[in-house]
């Protein structure tokens, strides 16, 4: 999924969390409930004038817009991990190391 699908969902399930239609969300904000759905979709580029809006009207703060899961590959995992212990010093290393032998170990 793209970053704009995801922050698409996202909106849409905060929206629903809150038992909010798209026509309801839309006109709080004063957009038509189409562009709405296409945010929702990931199909649109939102102002940052319009985020401000959305995380108004949800009540949130606009960074939970983008407080999203993300499924990653193996390969995306390795590499995180690969950057992440690249700027590890060795007390942090050898603490990673310990936690991740814990996990695999239960």
């Amino acid at each position: 999924m793209e970053t704009k699908q995801l922050i698409g969902s996202r909106i849409k399930q905060l929206r629903r969390t809150r038992g909010m239609s798209q026509e309801e969300l839309s006109e709080k904000i004063g957009m038509s409930s189409k562009y709405l759905s296409s945010i929702e979709r990931g199909r649109e580029n939102p102002t940052l004038d319009t985020f401000l809006k959305l995380a108004h009207a949800l009540n949130i703060e606009i960074f939970e817009l983008f407080h999203y899961t993300r499924e990653m590959s193996s390969k995306e995992l390795m590499k995180v991990l690969h950057d992440l212990t690249k700027k590890g010093d060795k007390e942090k290393l050898r603490l990673t190391a310990k936690i991740l032998e814990a996990i695999y170990l239960s």
